[in-house]
């Protein structure tokens, strides 16, 4: 097979079980799942150099072979994980095929942009502050965060382990539900009607034509499971909740990544650079404060959605930037992104986001948030919006 979307840093193949609810699917994993015989290289040419080749496989790998799906390799990631742009100094960017000329989102950069060229029906990621949701708003397919502790993370890289999850992008809402139940995850063949909560504070935080591309779909939605209430999810400012989620993550990604960067100094692009030296002068004075402030906010949105909730709400602040964005460009973007992703990282819960918006001509994700545990209630929704 051809990488027409430079989304793989190696390709092979490992046959899937002969029988399993995925048999006939292809499948890549994000370069931070170790793969056995395989180095993990995390995006970082050094990490590569400093470590070796895994000894055994990931379990959120095996359990997708083990279900019938063929790997056919690893994909990019950004460096360390510690980015949301897909742009990465070292290896390039790899396509968004649904917008050539814009970025594909990241840090699981490769595995959406094998999905959205069709390479793979299944694109393993990760997702710690928006890593699948970014991506699959950007690169027009489905992507969902799963709640936090449901799937086995063991033999992949940390970045911060209360936020990091996994994830995974398909181009088809029925087969991001078969690869759910192949982790355990029950999609009922209809969802219990779901209480829909339209966050307004969200809304206005992305473009116009983008909220005006969603209505076909908030119509959909009300039809089926009647009319939303309009919120507020945030008492204060969404910002105060991600400058929250930057000192948790950073303080995180610091206590994992320390020992390494002070020993390697490996030679990091622009903004990762940035990123880990943030990470670096965190004190724990402010992780305390931050962590405090983080169990507050995910009582306020435990409260908020009760057992039936969802939250509707902009995967991303707008279209992805074009290719020829300047780092700082980026970074901005990046900052407004984290305000609508913080939410479900903070609280450790389910976020989907669903292919179904447009902003400037390029795709732009509408995400749902559900309670702890409710990773099924979206599956349904999505494959109920999609008949």
């Amino acid at each position: 097979m051809k990488d027409t979307a430079n989304a793989f840093i190696s390709q092979f193949t490992i046959e899937g079980a002969s029988n399993g609810p995925l048999v006939g699917n292809t499948f890549a994993a994000k370069d931070l799942y170790d793969i056995a015989g395989h180095v993990t290289g995390c995006g970082s040419p050094d990490w590569a150099a400093t470590h070796t080749p895994a000894i055994s496989t990931a379990p959120a790998v095996q359990v997708l072979l083990d279900s019938g799906a063929t790997l056919l390799g690893k994909t990019h990631t950004d460096e360390i994980a510690y980015s949301l742009m897909g742009v990465n100094a070292h290896y390039g960017t790899p396509i968004n095929t649904a917008a050539p000329d814009r970025i594909p989102g990241g840090s699981s950069s490769g595995s959406v942009a094998a999905v959205a060229a069709g390479l793979v029906d299944i694109g393993l990621g990760s997702d710690t502050g928006g890593s699948v949701r970014t991506p699959a708003s950007f690169c027009g397919v489905y992507g969902i965060r799963t709640t936090h502790g449901m799937i086995d993370l063991s033999n992949v890289m940390a970045l911060a382990p209360s936020f990091d999850t996994a994830g995974w992008f398909t181009r088809d809402a029925q087969i991001l539900a078969t690869a759910g139940t192949a982790f355990g995850i029950v999609t009922p063949a209809t969802p219990s009607k779901p209480r829909l909560l339209i966050a307004a504070d969200a809304m206005a935080r992305t473009s116009a034509d983008g909220v005006a591309s969603y209505a076909s779909t908030l119509d959909k939605l009300q039809g089926l499971y009647g009319a939303a209430e309009t919120i507020n999810i945030c008492p204060v400012d969404l910002k105060e909740w991600c400058d929250v989620f930057k000192v948790c993550q950073a303080a995180e990604v610091w206590q994992v990544h320390a020992d390494w960067v002070t020993s390697t100094q490996p030679t990091f692009g622009p903004g990762v650079k940035e990123r880990f030296d943030l990470a670096a002068s965190i004190t724990p004075d402010m992780f305390a404060e931050a962590s405090a402030k983080r169990v507050e906010i995910a009582t306020i949105i435990t409260d908020l959605l009760g057992d039936d909730g969802i939250i509707v709400l902009p995967s991303s602040p707008g279209a992805a930037p074009l290719r020829s964005a300047a780092p700082s460009s980026l970074d901005d973007f990046r900052m407004a992104s984290l305000d609508l992703l913080c939410t479900a990282g903070l609280c450790g819960i389910p976020q989907i986001s669903l292919p179904v918006g447009k902003s400037d001509g390029a795709p732009l994700g509408l995400s749902l948030i559900a309670a702890s545990g409710k990773d099924g209630q979206l599956f349904s929704i999505a494959r109920e919006l999609a008949i």
